[in-house]
């Protein structure tokens, strides 16, 4: 439910309460991980657009031709480069990259536990205030398409469903957020659900 709290506030509030890591696993209790494996680190921007009629969070789906998760919804992000500074700097770069948002038009309000995929990186979820204006420029190739939900859909656990399919042979069960027309699923679904779980 929506509370009177401002979402700002909110959002403060919730990232202030523990939490513990993720995974795409965490559904899955029966899969085996090898000991020792090594996972590359990554971080993503999850960009909270403020706005009068409400917050809404901002989304991408990815191209239809990409070699990896093709058509998928997904918040702007990726690979932490060399260059760097911190798992921050990566997940700014990376959504002026593929959404056109500028670095210094986002407040960053800190860091979600990190989440494990199943294709091997570790994921920083970084939280992020917009304010204002923004229209989006989808980078060509990258990003079919950069839409938005409402904040209150998102962070209200009755909106998440577990689904399950197969996956290598064998059933792999995963949270789901679905809204309109957009499948929000896998990795993204469950940063949203912890998220979510927190209120």
């Amino acid at each position: 439910m929506r509370t009177a709290m401002p979402d700002e506030a909110r959002l403060r509030d919730l990232l202030s309460r523990p939490a513990g890591a993720s995974s795409d696993y965490d559904l899955n209790p029966d899969v085996v991980l090898p000991p020792g494996r090594k996972l590359r680190p990554a971080a993503v921007l999850i960009p909270v657009w403020l706005r009068d009629g409400g917050a809404r969070v901002i989304l991408t789906k990815r191209s239809s031709e990409l070699k990896h998760h093709p058509g998928q919804v997904a918040f702007p992000g990726g690979k932490v480069d060399a260059t760097d500074a911190t798992p921050e700097a990566a997940a700014l770069r990376e959504t002026r990259e593929e959404i056109g948002l500028q670095p210094d038009r986002v407040t960053v309000l800190g860091r979600l536990p990190a989440h494990e995929t199943v294709t091997g990186f570790s994921v920083t979820p970084v939280l992020g205030l917009l304010r204002g204006a923004f229209v989006a420029v989808p980078e060509a190739g990258e990003v079919e398409e950069v839409f938005d939900v409402p904040l209150d859909h998102v962070l209200d656990p009755a909106n998440f469903a577990i689904e399950r399919r197969l996956w290598r042979g064998q059933w792999r069960r995963y949270y789901t957020v679905p809204w309109g027309p957009y499948y929000i699923w896998g990795a993204t679904a469950r940063i949203l659900r912890g998220l979510a779980g927190r209120a």
